[in-house]
């Protein structure tokens, strides 16, 4: 089988000396893992960023083997942000969690623009905010959504609303600005605390039932921005 597409690199690792196995998200066919001969060479390993936008060539012979991909650039978004750290770590977070939210060969064109949308958002000034929905929405375009605004519950204290969700074994608060979304001029510590409210929720529907360890590139940017 063989075809083109569009699609964003999520992840690569080494495969040989030479070759590197990839995920790209393609617009027509999702994700797909392949090798990438020869893409330690001159020619592919500057522009074989993580989140750039390639045209993509897929031969699979049968499906119980990885098959090749051959590659072009598209967009190089990624170099963009080589002198932002904090930008640059949010690239991989996000793809890493396209990678653990998605099944492979499952087309989504709805994830595939997601994914443009996010580029968009690291142009904003408020785009630690709008990444942290923009995880929220990438979690309910897969089925895992959280529903906040109908679970949460609301008590005032001294005259300041304050939001929070609880069972029958915690009860945990809930940032304001992820309710009153426009809420303006955020500090760190209330993002972090959404942060780490979404952390908590990977880690207890998604990633535990599944034995899955949290994506490390998502750690290292939530750390980052402590």
């Amino acid at each position: 089988m063989n075809w083109d597409d569009k699609g964003f690199l999520i992840s690569k690792f080494k495969y040989s000396e030479n070759s590197l196995i990839a995920d790209f998200f393609t617009e027509n066919h999702g994700r797909v893992s392949g090798i990438i001969f020869g893409a330690t060479s001159k020619k592919f390993k500057g522009y074989l960023q993580i989140g750039n936008l390639f045209q993509v060539n897929c031969n699979f012979k049968n499906d119980n083997r990885v098959g090749s991909i051959k590659v072009e650039i598209i967009n190089p978004f990624t170099p963009f942000y080589f002198n932002n750290k904090k930008k640059l770590y949010s690239i991989t977070s996000a793809m890493s969690m396209i990678k653990l939210l998605t099944a492979e060969n499952q087309s989504n064109d709805q994830i595939f623009r997601h994914i443009f949308n996010f580029f968009n958002i690291l142009k904003d000034v408020e785009w630690l905010k709008k990444y942290l929905f923009w995880e929220l929405d990438l979690l309910k375009l897969t089925g895992y959504d959280l529903n906040l605004e109908k679970i949460v519950k609301k008590n005032f204290n001294n005259g300041n609303i304050q939001y929070y969700v609880e069972n029958s074994q915690e009860k945990k608060t809930v940032p304001n600005f992820l309710i009153d979304k426009d809420l303006p001029n955020l500090t760190t510590n209330e993002l972090i605390k959404g942060y780490n409210l979404l952390s908590n929720y990977l880690e207890k529907n998604i990633l535990n039932p599944n034995n899955l360890n949290h994506p490390i590139p998502r750690l290292d940017f939530v750390n980052l921005i402590k």
